[in-house]
Formats: structure tokens, C-alpha cells, sequence
């Protein structure tokens, strides 16, 4: 393969994308001593939708978004009626093509598929990390604290119970509590109106996804053959001989033989002009970060009627929800700020010290239809990891390995 003006000596794999995602999938080749070259448009690693995402490592709640009861939702995401849902209308076809294809997801059969394709995928994931972790003891708040999905109504708690037998043959282990019993496990809980019972999920575990993508960079830089490049705005993607040519806006081109794309909700419109179609749609999440409050829950918690998050790392919860639709702007908007933050002090007055927030933020979250990532070979040497929506901090580690699998097989 001829590469005129390649900036980097050559390399065994090329990832594009310095997320959570593509940094796991770094670490997945180099520990199989592999040279890497991790390319990313940021100034840093994990500065997009990695930076400051609900923080929950969720390996046992894998439900997929389409079901059923999408049916009774669907109304009022329509109308931006739904209070945690907000969809931008599009002339746009791929807004079309996507919308439609996520609703032929919401039958009974599908959801199961779904659910239980990801699951499979976070316990890898879960296996994984552990590995990581013995090998490269990683500082990130990380705790197995375990997790309650709050339900206000014995419906849709009952509802929960058939998803907890759904995953009970896959190892899961999942408890059904009553208000009580949900109290007993979690106190702060205490503060906690009209609360119908919980699914507790004791294994389930937290994390800062962004201190964990900058330490195990550090670790991948310091005693693995890892390269990082910064600033890299990718404009075009294409074949160059062998391999792939990824040219910037600025400066000179990179060519690589394998290339794992890792690029988020970018990749969709890069892959595009190659022929290839993946169905990705940006669904806007926002979060803050405040000490904790003066009745601060331990466990990570799930409001399911408010759609909202909170997780502790150390002395400071994370908080995190909404969910716009075919909003493909990054930038937080301060009055779905405002609505993130009066929900959650509906929820929890006590749980977060709401007068010192530290930081509030937004990211766009790369949902496929079936709520699944997409790990696949579409071209020789071009391998796709992309599409994990709201579970990619839980998904990534088990992504990278797939991932790497797939670069380096024989065609």
C-alpha cells in the first residue's frame, strides 16, 4: 500500500475515535501487542458524549428502548408532550428511514431479542473490565454499589417482574422489593414520594467514564505501542490502495491497512459515501454534577416514571436523563437544563446539593432502531463499533474485544 504524506509510522490498526469505546477497543489490540494509532477531532480523550454520561455501568438493565409500550408513549414524544422526551421534526429521509425502523421494533418478540443480544454483550463487557482491572488497578470512582430502578405505580413495577425472569436464566440477579424493602436496602429512599417498590440489581456498578478513558489512555501511551493524535477533524473517509486514507480539514492525511471506526453519531454520515447505511439517530442526554447532598443515596438509582439517573462517584452525584430526539446540536439548552434539574429535585430533594452544581452538560447519544450497537466488518479493513446509545460506558469494554476480533480475522 503506497501512502504518500502518511505523518505516523505505520501501524497495526487505526481507530477513529478517542471515546470510551474507541479507547477500549485500543486497549483490546494493544494487550495482544499490537501498534495503535487513536485518532479523534477533540482536544482529548473522551470529551464528547464519554465526558459526563449517567456514569452507571448497568451490565443487568440492557432493556431495549422499542417494546410495546412505546405504543401509549409514542403520542406524546410526538408532541413533545412527555416531559423527558423531545423530538425535532425533520424532512431529512434518514430521520424517516430511522423512525420507522425503531417502531417495527416495538413488538413483545423484538424487545426480547434486543434486550437479550445487549445483555449478552455487557456480560462480556462486565468479564472484561474485571480483567482490566486486575491487570491496571484504573482510579475512577469506581464502585459495585449496586442499582434500584424506582417504579410509582404496581403496573409497571409487575411489568419489571417479567423482565427480571426474562434475564434470570442468563445469570442476572435481580430482586423485586416492595416500598419497604426498597427503603431497607437504600434509606435515602426515605425521601423518595409515592415509591410502588423497585428492582434491585445488587451487582450492578459505577464509574467516571471520562477519568477512566484518561487513565487507561495514560496506561496505553506509557507502556503500550500506543499513539494518540488530537485535533484530527476528519472530512472524508476512502479507499487508498490496500487500505484507508482518512483525510482531515487541516493537515496531513493518515493511512492505515485495518481501521476500527469508533466515531459516534458521526460515523453514520462517514460511512455514507461509501455505500454503506446504518441506521443511527442522535437522541440528546444532558447531566449535572453537584456534591451530594445532605441525604445522599449510595446505591445508584433509576426514577423510571421521571426517566432520570443518580450515581454517586465519591463525594458527588451525577445526575442524568432526558432524551431528544433528532437534536444534533451539542450544546446543553439551558431551559431542558432547568427541566433535568427540577425533576430530579422532584424525585430527591436531599440527594444533591442543587445550590452548588459544578458542571452541567449534554451529549449525543448514537441509538440504533434495535437499541444494539453495531459491530461489524463493512469493507476489508474497516470495522464499525458504533451505535451503543445510552449503555455505551457499560458496553465498551465488551465492544472493544469484539471489535478487535473482527479486525484482525481473515476476511
Amino acid at each position: 500500500m503506497s501512502c504518500p504524506d502518511a505523518p505516523l509510522a505505520p501501524v497495526d490498526l487505526t481507530i477513529l475515535g478517542a471515546g470510551v469505546v474507541g479507547i477500549a477497543t485500543a486497549y483490546a489490540a494493544a494487550r495482544r501487542g499490537m501498534s495503535v494509532l487513536l485518532l479523534d477531532r477533540a482536544a482529548g480523550p473522551a470529551l464528547g458524549t464519554s465526558f459526563a454520561n449517567g456514569a452507571q455501568l448497568s451490565y443487568a438493565y440492557t432493556d431495549a428502548m422499542a417494546g410495546p409500550g412505546l405504543w401509549k408513549q409514542l403520542p406524546g414524544m410526538l408532541l413533545g408532550r412527555a416531559g423527558t422526551f423531545n423530538t425535532r421534526w425533520s424532512a431529512d429521509p434518514e430521520f424517516w428511514r430511522w423512525g420507522l425502523a425503531f417502531l417495527r421494533q416495538a413488538t413483545a418478540p423484538r424487545l426480547r431479542a434486543n434486550t437479550l443480544a445487549t445483555l449478552e454483550l455487557a456480560l462480556e463487557s462486565r468479564s472484561a473490565m474485571q480483567a482490566l482491572l486486575q491487570r491496571h488497578p484504573i482510579e475512577f470512582d469506581h464502585a459495585a454499589s449496586g442499582k434500584l430502578h424506582l417504579y410509582h405505580d404496581a403496573a409497571s413495577l409487575q411489568g419489571a417482574a417479567a423482565m427480571i425472569a426474562l434475564k434470570r436464566p442468563y445469570g442476572v440477579e435481580q430482586r423485586l422489593l416492595d416500598a419497604d424493602q426498597a427503603r431497607a436496602v437504600e434509606p435515602a429512599l426515605g425521601q423518595a414520594a409515592d415509591l410502588a417498590g423497585a428492582v434491585y440489581s445488587p451487582q450492578e456498578e459505577a464509574g467516571d467514564p471520562f477519568r477512566f478513558s484518561t487513565a487507561l489512555l495514560d496506561i496505553l501511551r506509557r507502556d503500550y505501542a500506543v499513539h494518540a493524535r488530537f485535533g484530527f477533524d476528519l472530512q472524508q473517509l476512502q479507499r487508498h490502495g490496500e487500505g484507508w486514507q482518512l483525510q482531515p480539514r487541516a493537515g496531513e492525511a493518515v493511512c492505515t491497512r485495518r481501521l476500527v471506526l469508533c466515531a459516534g453519531i458521526d460515523s453514520a454520515a462517514l460511512l455514507r459515501p461509501l455505500g454503506v447505511r446504518i441506521p443511527l439517530m442522535a437522541v440528546k442526554g444532558y447531566s449535572f454534577t453537584a456534591p451530594c447532598g445532605t441525604d445522599a443515596p449510595s446505591a445508584s438509582l433509576t426514577d423510571t416514571s421521571r426517566k432520570l439517573v443518580f450515581c454517586r462517584l465519591g463525594g458527588r452525584m451525577r445526575v442524568a436523563g432526558l432524551a431528544d430526539l433528532n437534536h444534533w446540536d451539542p450544546q446543553p439548552d439551558p431551559a431542558r437544563m432547568a427541566n433535568l434539574i427540577a425533576a430530579a429535585r422532584q424525585s430527591l430533594p436531599d440527594a444533591v446539593d442543587y445550590a452548588r452544581i459544578e458542571s452541567r452538560w449534554a451529549g449525543l447519544r448514537p441509538v440504533t432502531p434495535w437499541s444494539a450497537p453495531v459491530i461489524a466488518r463493512v469493507a476489508d479493513g474497516l470495522v464499525c463499533n458504533i451505535g451503543h446509545g445510552m449503555l455505551g460506558w457499560t458496553l465498551a469494554m465488551g465492544s472493544g474485544e469484539r471489535a478487535l476480533a473482527l479486525a484482525t480475522a481473515s476476511p
